[in-house]
């Protein structure tokens, strides 16, 4: 039924139809001044959003902050409180709080000229990327470049910021993992005293039949409450940036 619409209304237009006219270009005839045609750059412009998260989620803050918030509930025993949901929402805000500079120089730089027809694309996606190899440089260790570089067999660049975002990219990920997992083990210690604490005194009673994470669970909670926990871990996190 649709397929009938469709023929129909292609059957109303006009027979002889300009080569510039909206249809043609619509439909995807002549190519603009970059060389692509609509459609074609709405495909770009689609994957380039499916891209968009899996960049959000490795190459900013937010892999840092999330992976230290499990591990957070992980020592905290309480499963799923927060909620996944809560924890994602708290991570995503502090992540556009953060780079929320650089996303304003990278655009000033990148895409306001490329709108004023001053810089070409290729300049323009230099000049918007320069602020994001930076951020990435800060905070990437010169060992995980290096094993990027030996990956990649690329030369060793004259100054840091001539490397590409094919490198800096995944050394940057191996460097945040690495950072946020020291992070969690040093939140996990205060905690596991706690359940060692609470095990051997139910063993040493004959509470066998409680499991002693029960019982340690309402103290690790009272301590993280006492000592105002949230403020300490997210503050901490915000000032490691």
């Amino acid at each position: 039924m649709k397929g009938r619409c469709l023929a129909f209304v292609i059957c109303l237009l006009p027979a002889k139809a300009a080569p510039g006219s909206q249809v043609s270009e619509l439909l995807g005839g002549p190519a603009g001044k970059d060389g692509l045609s609509l459609p074609l750059q709405i495909v770009v412009l689609l994957t380039a959003l499916t891209v968009l998260p899996a960049l959000l989620v490795s190459l900013t803050p937010f892999l840092r902050i999330t992976v230290v918030l499990h591990f957070l509930r992980q020592a905290l025993g309480t499963q799923t409180a927060p909620s996944n949901q809560v924890l994602i929402g708290l991570a995503l805000f502090l992540t556009l709080l953060l780079v929320q500079p650089v996303l304003k120089e990278s655009y000033e730089s990148g895409w306001v000229p490329l709108e004023q027809n001053k810089l070409s694309r290729a300049e323009a996606w230099e000049a918007g990327s320069r602020p994001v190899k930076q951020f990435l440089l800060r905070y990437a260790k010169e060992k995980d470049i290096a094993l990027m570089l030996s990956l990649t067999k690329s030369a060793p660049p004259k100054s840091p910021e001539d490397l590409s975002l094919t490198v800096l990219a995944p050394a940057y990920v191996l460097s945040e993992l690495k950072v946020s997992f020291q992070i969690g083990a040093v939140l996990f210690l205060p905690f596991l005293i706690i359940d060692i604490v609470v095990a051997s005194i139910t063993l040493s009673i004959g509470m066998v039949q409680l499991p002693p994470v029960m019982v340690s669970a309402p103290f690790k909670i009272l301590l993280f409450v006492l000592v105002d926990g949230w403020n300490l871990v997210v503050g901490s996190l915000m000032r490691s940036f």
